[in-house]
């Protein structure tokens, strides 16, 4: 099955937590046939595309008890979703433009059962919070991102990893990331032994500190 996937490269898993994973892609494939949030090529390979894809973060860091992550442009609930039933005492909220999608990313969250996820449809740039790390699936050039997120991130940096942004994207970022000396570059291939990760990688960039005004 699909979610034994998940579970072989996430054998530690809580009897809720496989729980939650088999449940997810039940939930999506009848969502997604009212509204259509993941496309239909996809809703056959969610496992491997959209949640495997999503716990990349994962294999980066390990969210603390207590941590606050926002997920910009979440779309249908990636990588918010998976990563909040992966550290169900991290707090996750997850932000989307797009009416639609979070009214998806609330029923699957409903569902789910899930207590430490929050959706809002919004644009990032109106949030007032601060978090410890900032996450997202490749809605924008790296540039364009941060200047989204000016001012989302905390001060004290509890994590090994300095806070700021971990973003998942594919393919040659040389261009997109010039200028970006401190940014990190964590292959999934290293983790992940599926052909389709060997393009995919996780961008670790800390951002320091800026006070909203």
């Amino acid at each position: 099955m699909d979610e034994e996937r998940i579970l072989h490269y996430f054998p530690e898993l809580t009897e809720m937590q496989v729980e939650q994973f088999k449940k997810l892609g039940d939930l999506y494939k009848d969502w997604n046939k009212k509204i259509n949030v993941v496309s239909r090529k996809d809703i056959d390979e969610l496992y491997l595309r959209h949640v495997l894809h999503s716990l990349g973060i994962a294999e980066v860091i390990s969210f603390l008890p207590g941590a606050r992550v926002l997920d910009v442009g979440t779309g249908g609930g990636f990588p918010g979703i998976p990563l909040a039933i992966l550290f169900p005492e991290t707090s996750f909220t997850l932000v989307d433009s797009i009416g639609k999608k979070i009214r998806v990313v609330q029923e699957v969250i409903d569902g789910l059962g899930l207590q430490n996820a929050t959706a809002l449809n919004m644009r990032v740039e109106d949030l007032r919070e601060q978090y410890d790390f900032i996450v997202s699936r490749a809605v924008a050039a790296m540039p364009t991102f941060v200047h989204w997120v000016r001012g989302k991130i905390r001060k004290k940096s509890v994590h090994p990893l300095k806070n700021g942004i971990l973003y998942l994207k594919g393919g040659d970022l040389t261009e997109e990331l010039k200028g970006y000396d401190n940014a990190v570059i964590c292959a999934l291939s290293d983790y992940f032994e599926e052909d389709y990760f060997k393009t995919k990688v996780v961008v670790h960039l800390p951002l320091k500190f800026k006070a909203q005004l």
